[in-house]
């Protein structure tokens, strides 16, 4: 259990001092926009593109993915629905479907699979599907939106992608893993310096953000983020057992993977993608927290029972 509790306590001391800098305004009041912007824009970008770009792509074609797309596709499905009838909204949708589905692979999901499976790199599919496929769709929506969803013409829809930051660091990183081009030290490093910025402004923004935040489930936003929070900590790693046990007969070490990455609590990311595109940010914030909160006693009932 060592490494399920290292690694929520990582997080927690970080968002501790983003939330004590937002309590004694350090950052000045545009401080949260500003690290939001820095992550969005510029960090996770290189960190996208620098952790693809080392990575083999070989790894994303098995029985393990195909299950995390699966309960990703479901769990996700589960929650567009339900918004469609209750009409939260295309953009409010979007990330509620994501804060729902999209597991914390990189900040939480790396240190977790060293302690409790015992290799990094069984997290590395789900942050590739995650990266390749989840990330482009869902930011290619939100930028068709923005901003009412005014009709644009079909070049620039199919162009959305492209000018989307997160999206060009993926794709750029996938390019060049797939073409087997070595970037040179010179160009390389400074960009793994830059993304190594990524993760801390991204909790320390999440951090500042609950000053003089309510008590989760106490607004508006309350039916959304039970709805998201269940699906994320229970319905999502229950699928991914039964999907793993029943339909592609994962035993032992291959069922623990799935279960456990499954269980992992939304992504401190997705506030970043919520407040970027200012839709659905208490919805994400609140989402994250509860999800990382339950995650604990989820993933200790998962590595007992399973491990």
């Amino acid at each position: 259990m060592q490494g399920v509790l290292s690694g929520f306590a990582v997080i927690a001391v970080v968002i501790v001092v983003g939330y004590l800098i937002g309590v004694r305004g350090h950052l000045g009041e545009q401080g949260r926009e500003v690290l939001t912007k820095l992550a969005f824009h510029v960090a996770s970008p290189a960190l996208l593109f620098t952790t693809l770009a080392a990575a083999d792509l070989s790894v994303i074609f098995s029985s393990r993915l195909l299950v995390t797309a699966l309960s990703t596709a479901a769990v996700a499905g589960v929650f567009v629905a339900v918004a469609v009838v209750r009409r939260w909204g295309v953009g409010r949708s979007t990330i509620g479907a994501l804060c729902a589905s999209y597991v914390n692979a990189g900040n939480l999901g790396i240190p977790i699979a060293v302690y409790v499976l015992g290799d990094a790199s069984l997290v590395a599919p789900v942050l590739l599907f995650q990266l390749i496929g989840v990330t482009p769709i869902a930011m290619t929506i939100l930028d068709l939106t923005e901003g009412g969803g005014a009709k644009r013409p079909l070049w620039q829809v199919l162009l959305t992608p492209l000018r989307n930051p997160i999206a060009v660091g993926s794709l750029a990183g996938v390019a060049v893993s797939a073409t087997g081009v070595r970037v040179p030290g010179p160009v390389l490093d400074p960009l793994v310096l830059i993304g190594n910025m990524s993760v801390p402004a991204v909790l320390l923004a999440f951090g500042i953000s609950l000053r003089g935040s309510t008590l989760p489930l106490r607004g508006a936003d309350r039916a959304p983020v039970l709805l998201a929070v269940s699906l994320k900590s229970f319905a999502q790693p229950l699928l991914a057992w039964a999907l793993a046990a029943a339909v592609f007969g994962l035993k032992g070490a291959a069922l623990l993977d799935v279960v456990v990455t499954s269980a992992l609590p939304a992504a401190q990311n997705l506030f970043t993608y919520a407040s970027r595109y200012r839709v659905g940010e208490v919805l994400a914030r609140e989402s994250i927290l509860l999800s990382t909160m339950l995650s604990v006693p989820v993933l200790v009932v998962v590595a007992a029972l399973l491990g």
